[in-house]
């Protein structure tokens, strides 16, 4: 009997995995030094939907916060264009700008694209000056966010088949990039979130520019012979290639209708990618943007007071990050019992 296939273009729909509307509301925010706009610069789609989404994720940042202007604008493929944004903010008087990749890994477009086209803006307009922020990056926040969702593809209702993790793949789909810096990126974050997930495994791919596309992850993950597939999207807002990504699971299922599919949804305006982006406005005003100690499992056990060791992280990462503690070498092998370890992984001695 064939498992029981989730139609990935129709049943997980964003709206049964986002928090409400209210809940984008009451952050407990620390005001921001200084009312200076914010520039948020999208990568940019020819697909409506996809630029909308961009448009109304700023809108909402808005209006968390009037106390300066948020501006959205686009690297290509739409407007308005980043100069066109930072023309807006000269027109208003402002000639001190913060500026923000609204882009998860640190790729070409990140590291040139957007800084070149700074640089035009300083041409044109030398009076001037701009705090570029970083991007988005691997995060406690939106590990969390995946978390949750993952969750809630345990309940019956995206499950009805009750498929235990242990008999799922989980199918971690990049958008690919020139850069292996970003890829690589792709592939911790990916393990990050798959460690202690208690899922059979993970596959990464990718739906463009690099190797391997989601063709060969999806062969690779029915390798492990799973009763389940989920992919996961790893796409802040949704357009050409999150839709082409939905059409190839759906042909997947077609094709292998044994093997459950469930497709989860782009982020979307959530609001764990709103507290981020506050964060990230802070550190382009403070002066504060910084290398990422975010995702350090000792950080956060000291962040919440788990550890008596504290741990700071008030150095530089110029070095190898040593976590090494002078280990007995008759300590039990902890990769003996993988199950075990990976529960134990993100735990503090």
């Amino acid at each position: 009997m064939p498992a029981f296939a989730i139609d990935p273009l129709d049943t997980i729909q964003p709206d049964a995995l986002e928090p409400s509307t209210s809940e984008l509301t009451g952050f407990d925010w620390p005001p921001l030094p200084l009312p200076r706009p914010l520039l948020m610069v999208g990568h940019g789609s020819r697909d409506a939907q996809g630029r909308q989404s961009l448009l109304d994720f700023a809108a909402a940042y808005q209006q968390l916060d009037a106390s300066r202007p948020v501006v959205p604008c686009f690297l290509e493929l739409t407007s308005p264009s980043i100069q066109d944004g930072v023309d807006l903010c000269v027109e208003q008087g402002y000639t001190d700008l913060s500026v923000l990749p609204i882009l998860l890994f640190a790729a070409r477009h990140n590291k040139f694209d957007v800084t070149n086209e700074l640089d035009r803006a300083r041409q044109r307009h030398p009076q001037a000056t701009f705090h570029y922020g970083r991007h988005f990056g691997i995060t406690p926040a939106i590990l969390d966010l995946w978390r949750t969702r993952l969750a809630l593809l345990d309940q019956p209702q995206h499950n009805p088949l009750a498929i235990a993790r242990k008999h799922t793949a989980l199918l971690f789909v990049g958008r690919g990039a020139s850069d292996p810096d970003a890829n690589g990126d792709v592939y911790k974050m990916a393990r990050i979130l798959w460690e202690g997930s208690g899922y059979q495994t993970v596959e990464t791919c990718f739906i463009g520019i690099t190797h391997p596309r989601l063709e060969e992850g999806f062969r690779r993950a029915r390798l492990y012979h799973p009763k389940r597939i989920i992919v996961l999207p790893y796409f802040m807002f949704t357009g050409v290639l999150v839709k082409k990504i939905m059409a190839i699971a759906a042909e997947q299922q077609d094709l292998f209708p044994e093997v459950a599919i469930a497709t989860l949804p782009e982020m979307g305006l959530h609001p764990q990618l709103l507290q981020v982006l506050r964060q990230r406005e802070l550190e382009t005003q403070t002066g504060e943007v910084r290398m990422n100690c975010e995702m350090c499992k000792f950080r956060l056990a000291a962040v919440s007071g788990e550890t008596g060791h504290g741990h700071g992280h008030g150095h530089g990462h110029g070095h190898g990050h040593d976590h090494s503690h002078g280990h007995d070498s008759t300590m039990v092998d902890p990769y003996a019992e993988p199950g075990q370890y990976h529960q134990r992984i993100w735990q503090v001695p």
